[in-house]
């Protein structure tokens, strides 16, 4: 039976939109492999981030050593689910160079979620305590001032998802 070609998978959503949950569903096709920023930012940074500022610092220096690893992955033939935001122009630009370098399909996945329902999930995470980062709704606020959707004139293969999906 051929294998599909392989594509890397993105997720641009607000916090608590829900990317992991699609993430570890779309991970879960054969021949697939998730990464996801939060795993690996707490295993490696966990102690350095205190602030948006640090998270900037850290997650450049994560997507520097991941990213022709990420390619190489794609050219060996898997799929790469990549549960780091998409949610900056920049981000993209990055992830767009991954699979461009790699030669191989994408898809960029939207969650279009209120932010009624992610603060909604983002309390009942934050209760749970399983998530490596406890949000604050005033932190939720502040990250979602820097989110921006992509526009047609990026060029990326979009797939919606709204909300519950």
């Amino acid at each position: 039976m051929p294998q599909p070609s392989p594509a890397l998978h993105m997720l641009c959503g607000k916090i608590a939109s829900g990317k992991s949950t699609l993430a570890s569903r779309l991970a879960s096709a054969q021949g697939t492999v998730l990464l996801s920023e939060d795993d690996w930012l707490s295993a490696l940074f966990r102690d350095r981030m205190k602030s948006p500022k640090d998270y900037v610092e850290c997650s450049a220096k994560l997507r520097g050593a991941l990213g022709p690893h990420i390619s190489s992955l794609l050219q060996a033939g898997l799929s790469v689910v990549l549960d780091f935001p998409a949610n900056t122009v920049d981000n993209r630009a990055w992830m767009r160079g991954i699979f461009e370098n790699a030669g191989s399909a994408h898809q960029l996945h939207i969650l279009d979620v209120s932010d009624e329902v992610c603060l909604a999930r983002l309390r009942d995470r934050n209760s749970r305590g399983e998530h490596p980062f406890a949000v604050t709704e005033e932190q939720f606020h502040r990250f979602s001032n820097f989110y921006s959707p992509p526009t047609a004139k990026e060029g990326f293969n979009l797939v919606i998802h709204r909300s519950g999906t």
